[in-house]
């Protein structure tokens, strides 16, 4: 049998860390994508004990200070993109200095020397994964798409796509279309 769902990843990992917080017995306040403040002191052996139920799930704890300020750039990012209704009118230079209380000079900097690509590119391939998500789930056209994710026309939109997956958004459109009408024709199984 085969069952198909739809989950909102960013609530299903708070669902986790707080369950595994709950656990170790962590009183803790999950703060935003990526970061716990706990309200007491961790022994060096509970917090080995919680990087080890962590990484179970791929979630790392990350211990320097740079790594966590890339990871928070990444997270703020992808909050952005992902949870707000329309993207940012002001630059997201300024947004992302403003969020992380750092100069996007000095954000930009540290984030290209750990990930070796720019802030711009990672933008660009998270509204792309965008792009893609809210054409499977049909409900936005790509104007209407295209202005979410404020970018300046459909044009740039699917410039932008095809530079990055090879196919252009209605033609992933259509392949989309095509396999979830071949799934529905699919006999049903008990």
């Amino acid at each position: 049998m085969k069952l198909h769902v739809r989950y909102n990843i960013n609530n299903v990992c708070r669902r986790l860390l707080q369950e595994q917080l709950n656990k170790l017995d962590f009183p803790c306040e999950l703060m935003g994508l990526g970061e716990i403040e706990i309200k007491k002191t961790v022994s060096e052996e509970q917090y080995n004990q919680l990087a080890a139920a962590l990484k179970k799930y791929e979630i790392e704890v990350l211990d320097d200070r740079i790594s966590a300020l890339v990871q928070k750039t990444k997270d703020a990012i992808i909050e952005m993109i992902y949870l707000e209704e329309k993207l940012p009118v002001s630059k997201i230079s300024f947004y992302l200095a403003e969020k992380l209380n750092y100069s996007f000079g000095y954000i930009s900097k540290l984030f290209s020397e750990v990930t070796y690509t720019s802030i711009e590119n990672f933008i660009i391939m998270q509204k792309v994964e965008r792009v893609k998500q809210l054409i499977i789930d049909d409900e936005l056209s790509l104007t209407q798409i295209a202005g979410k994710l404020s970018y300046s026309s459909v044009a740039h939109l699917s410039g932008q796509f095809k530079k990055t997956t090879g196919i252009t958004p209605s033609a992933f459109h259509r392949i989309i279309k095509r396999r979830k009408n071949n799934r529905n024709m699919e006999p049903m199984r008990k």
